[in-house]
């Protein structure tokens, strides 16, 4: 995911606190939120519009309440403001990504990719064959979104070429980018986690195997048994080679085009930050563009700004190759703004903090407590609409009451990712689902029955708290003198 820096995340998180207005009651606190449900209901469902508008009125109303419990305007705006700070560098890769996917279809990158896939993979084991590459791209970049920009929009045109529905593709893609961002060291999210706790990071990704691992083998039963279905269904023959040579027809296809997404890779194992790394990524297709496919300068500056255009006359072809481009997300662009700002008035008014507290009542057990925490990162990620609020709220708001009952942080740690990371692509107008629809062209509430994996994670660790599976134990001296 996006980097964030930490010191800044701090001080704005610090300064939630600093001010002159109320607590807001358990009623109060959830006007704005069941506004938020209602408004997006009724569009989405009823009207089938986007989620910008009931937000931006969810905003009103929670900056409405912010006023009545004596918040001053202008500590909200700053708040609002602070809060899209936090989504920028998420925004700068948003667009970025538009450009690489504008510039590497337009580059023969994709249909390269494309056309190779459809000969080597088969529908019966692709849903299992897609998870897998993803979630080994995932970890060598230490970023979800890095990899569904790339590989994932790759091995969604493949799905679609073999004839697998798309939701089921893209639930694939989104389990393997997340198990890959979740446990890989490079990841932003995986090291910001255990900091806000105080864990290590070798500690904090051990623990988090216990969890996540039992959740992506299950991931991989249940995609093996989906594609039993198609093993003998999908795309036929000549639906593949009509494809296929379709993309020979309109590009240079070529092993030699594979060779900047490994440079991709590598850069990213390297270290080398997401943007600048991205950046060269999209040069290179457009440079491809140019000099292997013989585009104009003209159409490849247009590619990567309004995506790459083509008609081909065979239907397939047009809907995998007319993607891409800066413009293609700025509906996505716009929902993060818009989605970030209703999170900052809610942090600014203390709402979240509220129901916590509400659910701390009821949380007498290990595995109530753990449920608890799982309960307020998905709730984080619907209210708040960012991941990285989700780890770091919950992480600092149950981080004493983890101590208070012997319990080892990494205990938190690890649970914040399995619900905060893992539920954040479900979420439509949450920044990581407004990502993935936009890159992938699938709606996070059709692929969502299909991404298996994070939809097991929450469970899995609501399961260990009830059983006292792999959950670790403050020493009793230890726990006492911080309890104390």
């Amino acid at each position: 995911m996006q980097v964030i820096e930490c010191s800044y995340l701090k001080r704005f998180l610090e300064g939630i606190t600093l001010t002159k207005g109320r607590k807001p009651t358990i009623f109060v606190a959830l006007i704005p939120i069941v506004f938020m449900i209602c408004a997006l209901a009724v569009s989405i469902v009823v009207y089938d519009v986007d989620a910008h508008i009931p937000l931006l009125l969810s905003a009103a109303v929670a900056c409405i309440v912010a006023l009545k419990l004596g918040y001053k305007w202008k500590e909200i705006e700053k708040s609002m403001l602070d809060t899209i700070r936090l989504s920028m560098q998420a925004i700068l890769i948003l667009m970025i990504i538009g450009t690489i996917i504008g510039s590497w279809i337009a580059g023969g990158i994709v249909p390269t990719m494309i056309y190779y896939g459809l000969d080597i993979l088969s529908p019966g084991y692709f849903l299992v064959a897609a998870c897998l590459i993803c979630c080994v791209v995932a970890i060598a970049a230490g970023n979800a979104w890095t990899a569904a920009g790339t590989i994932g929009v790759a091995v969604l045109g493949i799905g679609f070429g073999l004839g697998i529905p798309l939701p089921m593709v893209a639930g694939a893609i989104i389990s393997g980018v997340y198990f890959g961002d979740k446990i890989s060291p490079l990841s932003e999210t995986t090291n910001l986690a255990p900091g806000i706790v105080g864990v290590e990071l070798f500690d904090h990704i051990k623990h988090m195997l216990y969890t996540t691992v039992p959740a992506l083998i299950i991931s991989l039963i249940l995609y093996t048994i989906l594609g039993l279905k198609f093993s003998g269904q999908g795309s036929s023959t000549d639906d593949v080679l009509l494809i296929q040579q379709t993309l020979k027809g309109e590009f240079l296809i070529s092993p030699f085009l594979l060779i900047p997404p490994l440079l991709i890779i590598v850069m990213l194992v390297y270290k080398i930050p997401a943007i600048p790394g991205l950046t060269i990524g999209s040069i290179l297709g457009a440079l491809c563009a140019i000099f292997i496919q013989g585009q104009s300068v003209g159409d490849t500056i247009s590619a990567l700004h309004y995506g790459f255009k083509t008609v081909t006359n065979v239907p397939i072809v047009d809907d995998l190759l007319n993607q891409g481009g800066i413009e293609s997300m700025m509906s996505t662009v716009a929902l993060i703004l818009l989605a970030m700002s209703f999170g900052g008035i809610l942090e600014k008014a203390r709402i979240l903090e509220t129901i916590v507290d509400q659910l701390l009542r009821f949380a007498k057990s290990t595995g109530s407590l753990i449920t608890a925490t799982v309960a307020t990162c998905f709730s984080a990620n619907v209210i708040a609409c960012d991941q990285y609020l989700s780890i770091v709220l919950p992480g600092r708001m149950y981080a004493l009451e983890f101590q208070k009952r012997g319990l080892h942080p990494k205990n938190l740690s690890r649970t914040v990712e399995d619900a905060g990371t893992m539920t954040s692509p479900l979420i439509p107008w949450n920044t990581c689902g407004a990502f993935m629809y936009a890159t992938l062209g699938v709606h996070a509430f059709d692929y969502a029955p299909y991404a298996f994996l994070v939809l097991l994670s929450p469970l899995v660790a609501i399961l260990y708290g009830y059983t006292g599976i792999k959950i670790e134990y403050l020493p009793t001296e230890k726990a006492e003198n911080e309890a104390s």
